[in-house]
């Protein structure tokens, strides 16, 4: 009978997820800009945070940080949106000229012994296809920013409720150690953002510099793009560089794609492989394999912000289920079997 009863409870469970799955994708539309924010929020609180303790007024802190973050998304969406419509624009330049190249690489192999059919080639490899695939994300993704207006006034309602939220849980937990939990985990989820955004804005800002050096067109949008994938470890990199590297191809050969890559790898070896472990900690981080699980499903989910929402939502998910015991065994399962975790439990 106990048995029964737990299997019972096992599908009430999977078919409450499948509903709670079901009406996420459905109200995709209002949670991008709400996950959106969220996002933002966290990463902008310590400055509010900061004003408020050097004895500036709350309403004043938080009017500094909204009107500082609106700046930002206008000078962004001018510089960045001005390169996309531009990479955009000059997309079937770009595909003919990769195909050209694409076929002359084939003829030298041809020539020097490799048999390879260009039919067969353009099967597993299409440049042209890629090109256009990357244009598409970059549209998409600027789509989901493009409503200013109510991000800022969801960012703005969210450093409202920050302030009252310890008194809150004060009033509900009282002095348990729920509320110690609860605090905890809040401390962790913003110093894990706040380092990841400090990590992944170095790293932006080192591609942008080099393609800059190496001449390639649209070195801020590149950039850009470096810092938003590089909240996806591991995948985010390779998927970030892909786009530069073909156009440093169509516009310096085969010598600028290999300095293209070669600098994203020395870029993301050093900051990925180096500084990122030890200043945000191998604790948080999780296995390749849900990296890519998460990626498709928040994908499939929320759409393309989704993907870049993906590993912070499923980081901020292992934080929570870590401090359960009834869900631990999922955060385990979900982490990166670093010595770091192991200590853990």
């Amino acid at each position: 009978m106990n048995s029964q009863s737990a299997g019972h409870r096992w599908l009430f469970t999977l078919a409450a997820l499948m509903v709670v799955i079901a009406g996420l994708r459905a109200a995709a539309e209002i949670l991008v800009p709400f996950l959106l924010s969220v996002f933002i929020a966290i990463l902008l609180w310590p400055l509010v945070e900061w004003l408020y303790r050097h004895r500036v007024p709350a309403w004043l802190a938080i009017l500094i940080a909204v009107l500082g973050l609106m700046v930002l998304m206008i000078v962004l969406g001018v510089f960045v949106g001005k390169s996309i419509d531009s990479f955009i624009g000059n997309l079937p330049y770009y595909q003919s000229r990769l195909q050209a190249n694409t076929a002359g690489l084939i003829a030298w192999l041809n020539a020097h012994g490799f048999e390879i059919s260009r039919e067969r080639f353009g099967e597993f490899f299409n440049a042209g296809r890629l090109m256009q695939l990357a244009g598409t994300l970059l549209t998409t993704l600027t789509g989901a920013f493009a409503n200013t207006a109510l991000i800022l006034f969801y960012v703005t309602f969210m450093f409202l409720e920050a302030f009252l939220l310890p008194y809150k849980l004060q009033r509900i937990f009282g002095d348990s150690t729920l509320a110690a939990r609860f605090e905890t985990f809040f401390a962790n989820l913003r110093r894990y953002l706040h380092l990841k955004n400090l990590i992944s804005l170095a790293t932006g800002l080192a591609v942008a510099f080099w393609l800059s050096l190496l001449e390639v067109d649209y070195p801020i949008l590149w950039g850009t793009v470096a810092y938003v994938l590089n909240f996806i470890p591991n995948i985010g990199s390779f998927v970030a560089a892909l786009p530069a590297i073909l156009l440093a191809l169509v516009q310096h050969g085969v010598g600028g794609a290999a300095y293209t890559a070669l600098g994203y790898l020395v870029i993301n070896t050093v900051i990925g492989g180096f500084i990122d472990p030890r200043v945000v900690g191998k604790g948080l981080g999780i296995s390749t394999l849900a990296v890519l699980l998460s990626l498709i499903f928040w994908g499939w989910v929320l759409g393309p912000v989704g993907m870049f929402l993906s590993v912070p939502i499923t980081v901020i998910l292992k934080m929570f289920m870590e401090d359960n015991p009834a869900t631990c065994w999922i955060a385990i399962l979900l982490g990166s079997g670093t010595e770091d975790e192991r200590k853990k439990t």
